[in-house]
This record gives C-alpha cells, sequence and structure tokens, in this order.
C-alpha cells in the first residue's frame, strides 16, 4: 500500500488532506492556507483567513475564468 504523507481526510477517510498556498493582501506568500480532501465527492476543506479557521465553506471551481471581481472607484 502507497503512503502519500499527507494526513488522512477526517470526513470521508478515503481522501488525503493537502495543502494549498495563497497570498495575502500585501502580496506575502501565505503557505498552508487552506488544506482540502482529494476525494471529490466529500469536499471537506479548512481555511485560515485573518486568523480564523473555516471548515466546510462551499468551494468554487476556478476553472470557468472568472477570478475574484474587483470594483474600481
Amino acid at each position: 500500500m502507497e503512503q502519500s504523507g499527507f494526513p488522512k481526510c477526517i470526513k470521508c477517510h478515503g481522501g488525503d488532506l493537502v495543502p494549498l498556498s495563497d497570498f495575502g493582501s500585501q502580496g506575502a506568500s501565505i503557505k498552508y492556507k487552506a488544506w482540502v480532501c482529494t476525494n471529490p465527492d466529500c469536499g471537506f476543506n479548512l481555511k485560515i483567513r485573518n486568523g480564523d479557521i473555516y471548515i466546510n465553506e462551499p468551494i468554487m471551481n476556478g476553472a470557468n475564468g472568472r477570478g475574484r471581481q474587483n470594483s474600481v472607484v
């Protein structure tokens, strides 16, 4: 059996939790801002935003080509 090195998902126990990184509002890299289950049927996720932890927020597909929308005043 192959070991991935990532923790097993605490919801489905079938997928692995993999880390995702992002950039902060000032452009600094933020490692491990989110952890998401690799099982597409599960959808479990943890996200860190402004020091708070959010569990199971809706996951949006970024493949539609629309990123964040910024308004210009």
